[in-house]
């Protein structure tokens, strides 16, 4: 259980998709393949580590032309990438989709009958959407008109010549500008107001809420649940003074933003004390804590995160929990040094998991079960600790050196993108200097070959004896030994 806990979260780093074991085939720069018994190719490199073919079960099938293209297959899900972040295309069952940046965007929705759904979008020009019905299908260009439904966090926009005119609904409540954003006639759903902005305004609804501003963001009051006995309330007059006040809650501040206080009462209870703010700040309450002397010391606690800051943005040091897993994690200046490690809550004996990332010289990963990666160099990684496409297409064109360790006695080492490579496992031994050397020994023979076969000598272990031979290039139906992951 706690393996699982553990090495998901820190599974999603990992530097590269990694092969399965396999007898090595270097022919740097050439080729280095890792080939399964019977001859299949689980994984190869072409040209250093430029074209690559992964077919790991389990994982993605996943080749490409390295920074250029990525095609990636798994389950029925077949994701191109061309030029990343700028091309990528997607297709599965019923579904297609483009997009150029995530600015020109295109997608195409089969249902389990003829209904098909497309949209398309150009941003921030033209949007599209057509669903076969006139309630939910719509197109917009914008500035000159149209109309947007269920987007923009809006159930719909309406606009013409924008900013001359647009119409904005939530949950029948319009808000509309004639122009954008100086005129506002707010009406329908119990709500109305009218604002000049930035110079006056109010809106409200019977019974719920009243708004009123005056050269905002100067002087404004706000006034919500009007219903209850006491209602949330908040007014400021900046920046001389700002109140908030609602059942059991009062902040004041006085020359905003620097000089104030919090109250808080009822199940969760809090006080906060605030001077030339955000500089010194004091909190204490029930799930929240406060020490803040910024830039040189704060220390937070807020629901279970406890973070402490030294000599911002220096050092930053964070401790949370979440489910079952006690996470540690340890900053300099963000991302120049950058760690996180893992504990069981449940099992304190296991061994914990660790990331780290010493920009832009490595990134290491230790899952606290056997399995270890380390990279040098890594400028990628602490930037997109999540991001496949990134970490198949442009972290490993910097993998001058890694290490990868299946279990504490499955080791494989590699230095300048497979050139030298060599790994252990219990049941071989394998070294190769490109296609110039190779040696492997395993518990029935070993075996020392020169530019790939050209010369060879295998050595049986119940003989003893070596045996020379001319050509021997390695038969694809010959059936090795595991080996350990390559990148």
């Amino acid at each position: 259980m706690f393996s699982r806990l553990i090495v998901r979260p820190l599974y999603a780093v990992l530097l590269i998709a990694t092969c399965l074991h396999g007898e090595e085939r270097n022919a740097w720069p050439i080729s280095v393949k890792q080939v399964q018994p019977g001859g299949s190719v689980k994984s190869a490199e072409y040209i250093g580590p430029l074209f690559f073919n992964y077919r790991a079960p389990g994982e993605p099938h996943e080749t490409g032309f390295r920074p250029f293209y990525l095609k990636s297959e798994a389950s029925g899900v077949e994701n191109d990438y061309l030029l990343y972040p700028f091309f990528t295309w997607r297709k599965e069952a019923g579904y297609s989709s483009f997009s150029f940046f995530q600015l020109v965007n295109q997608s195409k929705t089969r249902d389990t009958g003829t209904q098909t759904v497309s949209s398309f979008d150009v941003w921030p020009f033209y949007f599209s959407r057509d669903t076969g019905q006139p309630e939910t299908s719509y197109k917009a260009l914008f500035p000159i008109g149209g109309t947007i439904k269920q987007r923009l966090g809006y159930d719909r926009i309406h606009f013409v010549l924008f900013p001359l005119y647009g119409d904005f609904v939530q949950k029948e409540s319009h808000t509309t500008h004639a122009p954008w954003p100086f005129l506002r006639f707010i009406h329908g759903a119990g709500d109305h107001g009218f604002e000049f902005w930035p110079l006056f305004g109010h809106r409200g609804r019977a019974h719920d809420y009243d708004s009123q501003f005056y050269l905002w963001p100067l002087i404004y009051k706000s006034t919500k649940n009007l219903s209850e006995p006491h209602p949330d309330v908040k007014l400021g007059f900046l920046p001389f003074y700002a109140r908030a006040t609602a059942p059991g809650y009062i902040d004041e501040t006085y020359l905003w933003p620097f000089f104030g206080y919090s109250h808080r009462t009822g199940e969760v209870k809090y006080d906060e004390q605030r001077y030339f703010w955000p500089f010194l700040v004091q909190g204490r309450g029930d799930v929240r804590y406060i020490n803040r002397w910024a830039p040189l010391y704060t220390h937070s606690v807020v629901k279970g995160y406890d973070k402490t800051w030294l000599a911002w943005p220096v050092f930053r040091h964070a401790r949370w929990q979440d489910g079952g897993v006690a996470q540690e994690q340890n900053q300099v200046l963000f991302f120049l040094y950058w760690s996180l490690t893992q504990r069981s809550t449940t099992n304190p004996q296991a061994a914990p998991a660790h990331k780290t990332h010493l920009w832009p010289l490595f990134t290491s990963w230790n899952n606290g079960a056997g399995l270890r990666q380390l990279q040098v160099f890594s400028p990628f990684e602490v930037f997109f600790p999540t991001n496949a496409p990134i970490r198949q297409l442009y972290t490993p064109l910097f993998a001058v050196y890694r290490y990868d360790q299946r279990a504490p006695d499955d080791i494989r080492h590699s230095v300048l993108f497979n050139l030298l490579t060599w790994k252990k496992s219990p049941v071989e031994k394998e070294f190769h200097f490109g296609p110039l050397y190779s040696r492997r020994i395993t518990a029935e023979n070993s075996r020392i070959a020169l530019g790939l076969g050209l010369l060879s000598w295998q050595r049986q272990t119940d003989t003893g004896r070596w045996k020379f031979s001319l050509f021997d290039f390695r038969s694809s139906s010959a059936s090795p030994a595991p080996a350990a992951p390559s990148p």
